[in-house]
Formats: C-alpha cells, sequence, structure tokens
C-alpha cells in the first residue's frame, strides 16, 4: 500500500441527499457495511449524525468486539467521516483509522461516492499496511458502495 489511503467510488444513480442519508443514519451501517463485520449500532447512537456526534457499534470478526466512532467530517449530503477506536483505554492507545464518504452530483443524474480507508492517524498505520489488509479494505468497500446502491434503487 502506497500512502496511507485507499479508495473506491462509484457512481450511484441516486441523489446526494438520500445517500448522505443512509450514511448519516448509525442504525443502517449494518445494512450498508461491505466487510459483514459490522452487527448493530449500540441502542446510545444517536438518530443523524452531525460533527462531533460519537457512535457505538458492535461488531464480530470471529469475536464480538465493540468500537465508537467520531464524526471528524462533516459537510450535509457532501461529506461524512468518522474515526474509529476500541472503547475504553484500548482505545486511546491504538487504532484510530477513518471511514470517509464524500459525494459530488454528476452531470445527467446520479452521484459519485467515493469512500476512502484512512491510516494516517492510525497508531497501528505501519502493521495496517502490509500483507492483504489494503486489498481486503479495497473490495469490502466496493461492496458496501455496491450494496447502498442496491438499496437506493431496488423498486
Amino acid at each position: 500500500m502506497d500512502g496511507d489511503v485507499i479508495s473506491v467510488e462509484r457512481v450511484i444513480p441516486a441523489a446526494a441527499p438520500a445517500i448522505f442519508d443512509l450514511l448519516a443514519d448509525p442504525a443502517k451501517h449494518p445494512v450498508i457495511d461491505g466487510s459483514g463485520t459490522v452487527v448493530e449500532a449500540k441502542s446510545d447512537a444517536p438518530a443523524r449524525l452531525a460533527l462531533g456526534s460519537k457512535f457505538g457499534m458492535s461488531m464480530k470478526i470471529g469475536l464480538a468486539y465493540s468500537m465508537v466512532s467520531t464524526v471528524v467530517e462533516y459537510e450535509e449530503n457532501r461529506r461524512i467521516a468518522w474515526q474509529s477506536r476500541p472503547p475504553g483505554r484500548m482505545g486511546r492507545i491504538t487504532a484510530g483509522r477513518i471511514w470517509r464518504y464524500e459525494l459530488e452530483p454528476v452531470d445527467g443524474g446520479g452521484t459519485r461516492v467515493r469512500e476512502s480507508w484512512d491510516v494516517s492517524q492510525d497508531k497501528q498505520r505501519r502493521l495496517l499496511k502490509l500483507g492483504p489488509i489494503p486489498g481486503q479494505h479495497r473490495t469490502q468497500m466496493e461492496k458496501t458502495l455496491e450494496r447502498i446502491e442496491e438499496i437506493l434503487t431496488a423498486s
């Protein structure tokens, strides 16, 4: 992996506000997640994310675990990003990757959606950039964008 960011993009035949509504609702994250690791939003998650919002997620990769995310970038209908860490003490010394979504209307209709996995602030950056992890994340992000399209274009 060169650099600290992997991005994928897809033109989705839906308006940016509809896509943003999915992304800004933590309860919808398990539905759109292409990795299969997001189980459910914690009960105290806000109904709609805003800059500075914190929300917890129940996760599972073999074993169950939790993550707490903070919205670090927010521009309504254009950009949203959250930084994820384990809760408690572990969160202060590990992790810090950022998941970012950028939306750009395209001529002729639809929206270009770019999802990025940014490890520039992650305390495990060097480890995460090795081996199959970057490629796995790329594939999972492509699946996430595919799911978003399926949800928004289902009749």
